[in-house]
């Protein structure tokens, strides 16, 4: 099967998991489509956060997470690449979980967002690994997790540094 290069509109209605893997549409955006994604993470956040428990909210992620192994696996069999560029729900969902640790404040989301897109972009070790090796929907959601885990790590120094 030849990969699709660039997916369109009609792709992304074809099937329920390509509406998720791509990010509701944000995966079609002909820049940074992965950026895209992360921003979309904002306002879910702020509607989910606003209705459930952090504990719930956890758990809400955790069920996002399996929907898009799901979703990512078969998208990406569709697109004939594994982790095609338009996909972005990995970034939604992990950018979830940064959000659900975050201090409260724009400048902490801010930083947030800065620092897990430059994890995500640089892939260091172990994500570039994961990336290259966890193969169907579960390695292009894993390597975004780690990447989540990794801007964590930063925000828990920085809060610790700026007491």
């Amino acid at each position: 099967m030849n990969a699709i290069v660039r997916p369109n509109a009609g792709f992304l209605l074809s099937h329920p998991a390509h509406f998720v893997a791509l990010g509701f549409g944000t995966g079609l955006s002909p820049l940074a489509p992965g950026t895209a994604g992360t921003l979309l993470a904002f306002p879910l956040y702020a509607v989910l956060a606003q209705r459930l428990s952090p504990e719930l909210l956890a758990g809400a992620i955790a069920g996002l997470f399996a929907i898009g192994v799901w979703a990512c696996g078969r998208a990406g069999r569709d697109l004939g690449a594994a982790d095609h560029g338009s996909m972005n729900w990995d970034e939604i969902v992990a950018f979830l979980a940064v959000l659900l640790f975050t201090p409260p404040g724009l400048g902490w989301q801010a930083f947030a967002f800065l620092v897990f897109r430059a994890f995500d972009i640089a892939k260091p070790p172990p994500i570039r690994h994961v990336d290259r090796t966890v193969k169907g929907g579960l390695g292009v959601m894993l390597d975004d997790v780690i990447a989540a885990f990794y801007t964590l790590l930063v925000l828990a120094a920085a809060k610790r540094l700026l007491g």
